[in-house]
């Protein structure tokens, strides 16, 4: 049970920070969209304390131990915290899913790079794939053909996020674009970062990652069919508000550096309708065959997680990722353990 308060500070929190998610939530029940709030509340905060923090490595760090205290059942005093912490308990949530959104936050904290587009679909897995799994536990859904297509739905989702961004995570010092696509187009990393321009070559990896996408937006909606009808529309609505992002991309001949893709209000009411009207088309066709196709197998672990009930203690991967994390920040800290030593 969220707490009122705690709830109006997640909803908030969504309106100004998630555009998108903010208007496809109109459209769940409540019974779905407040839990669903809760859960991307605290996602937001976990990505905008690594975002936003110069601190990337003692952000994700301090983040494992409010994940920690979640699950131990008493939670920071904040209200993101305090309404996911009731989200885990209500709907016992597997540990593997949200861990596995660390991960991804850990690497970004690392300053990682992707060299094949199957690395840049691990790490959209992780940061976005996952949360959609665990919106599916959110409306009680475990099937693994719903869930592969759920997965399929938030690579789709990050791919597009990272094919607007370019640009942006350029001037950032960030690379999401997999480097094996830059070597074959001739683009030197550091003069790109140095200089970010529309070029044909970086306009042609923009509008592979589009196509890429658009690719398993369509394969998602295989899965749609097997929600429960209730929910259909604010799914529906979510794959078409980004899936819009993307037709903007194509638009702008996929410059995503002088300028961001944006929609508008009214396209968004406009999706919104035709979700309502596609949500319900869905309940009387046939099954897709595409529903039974298997999962990528980047996004194979979150299904096996959620399909079998599974709260498995934190993987190798994440062990490995704040391993990692620890290490970079011990160095820094060595001088002030060693410098008593030095006196003596």
């Amino acid at each position: 049970m969220i707490n009122p308060a705690d709830l109006e500070h997640c909803r908030e929190a969504i309106r100004q920070g998630s555009l998108s998610f903010h208007a496809a939530s109109h459209l769940l029940p409540k019974h779905v969209r407040d839990p669903a709030l809760a859960l991307y509340a605290f996602c937001r905060l976990a990505d905008d304390e690594v975002d936003l923090k110069e601190d990337k490595v003692e952000s994700v760090l301090r983040l494992r131990d409010r994940l920690d205290r979640v699950y131990e059942g008493r939670p920071e005093n904040a209200a993101p915290d305090r309404a996911f912490a009731a989200v885990v308990e209500d709907f016992e949530m597997p540990r593997a899913l949200p861990d596995a959104l660390l991960e991804g936050l850990a690497w970004d904290a690392q300053g990682r790079t992707y060299q094949s587009l199957s690395g840049v679909i691990d790490y959209s897995a992780r940061v976005a794939s996952a949360v959609g799994v665990m919106m599916c536990v959110l409306m009680n859904v475990r099937d693994r053909d719903a869930l592969a297509r759920a997965s399929d739905l938030g690579v789709a989702m990050q791919l597009t996020n990272i094919a607007r961004d370019v640009g942006e995570d350029a001037l950032e010092g960030r690379l999401y674009l997999p480097t094996d696509w830059l070597e074959e187009a001739g683009v030197d990393r550091d003069a790109f970062f140095d200089n970010p321009e529309p070029t044909k070559a970086v306009r042609g990896m923009v509008k592979r990652l589009v196509m890429e996408a658009n690719r398993l937006y369509y394969r998602s909606e295989a899965g749609l069919g097997a929600l429960p009808a209730s929910v259909r529309p604010g799914i529906f609505a979510a794959r078409f508000i980004y899936a819009g992002i993307a037709g903007r991309l194509g638009r702008m001949d996929y410059d995503s550096i002088t300028a961001r893709a944006r929609t508008t209000k009214a396209q968004k009411l406009g999706w919104l309708a035709q979700s309502v009207g596609r949500s319900a088309l869905t309940g009387v066709m046939p099954k897709s065959a595409v529903l039974y196709a298997k999962p990528l197998p980047e996004v194979q672990f979150l299904v096996d997680a959620a399909g079998d009930r599974r709260t498995r203690d934190r993987s190798d991967g994440l062990f490995e990722a704040l391993a990692a994390l620890e290490q970079h920040r011990r160095p820094e800290r060595q001088p002030l353990l060693e410098e008593p030593f030095g006196l003596t």
